[in-house]
């Protein structure tokens, strides 16, 4: 099983992929978690996704916790699927916030904070869905970890009793 979700393929597509989402998603996790960047930290954005946005207190909870997380696997390349799957996850819920605002982002600031359309969670999503898909790709502790699981499970050399 474990074997599974490290395989990874050989190309730099998929690292591509989930570089940039550990670059967006960790001053992302710092702002709603930590309190960075301007930020309400994990308290003041835990009772604003339960008492604002309605999603029960577990979820939110593990929602901020996968922003926090998700980009150091990612940029380490360690449990890339696992950690991409959890973001899909994290996207779908905030799509499903943003969905009735319409496609686009507030380019122009016309619109109140946080009414924003879902164009940003598609990208995100379709990011994430290539590492879950083919893996951390090049340059990833998945890929290594794999590497050296190979070279363990080498099949030895016959013996001569079993003839």
């Amino acid at each position: 099983m474990w074997r599974r979700l490290l395989d990874t393929t050989p190309h730099a597509g998929p690292a591509l992929a989930r570089l940039t989402l550990a670059l967006v998603f960790f001053p992302h996790g710092a702002q709603h978690v930590l309190g960075w960047l301007g930020g309400y930290g994990f308290q003041g954005t835990l009772q604003w996704m339960t008492g604002t946005l309605g999603f029960p207190a577990p979820l939110a909870a593990l929602a901020l916790v996968t922003e926090l997380v998700a980009p150091f696997a990612l940029l380490a390349g360690l449990g890339g699927r696992i950690a991409a799957l959890g973001l899909v996850g994290l996207m779908l819920g905030a799509l499903s916030t943003h969905v009735a605002n319409g496609f686009f982002m507030n380019w122009f600031g016309n619109l109140p904070a946080g009414q924003e359309g879902f164009e940003y969670h598609v990208l995100a999503i379709a990011l994430a869905g290539t590492v879950a898909l083919q893996g951390s790709g090049v340059w990833s502790v998945d890929r290594l970890l794999m590497a050296r699981a190979a070279a363990h499970s080498e099949p030895a050399a016959p013996c001569a009793l079993a003839a």
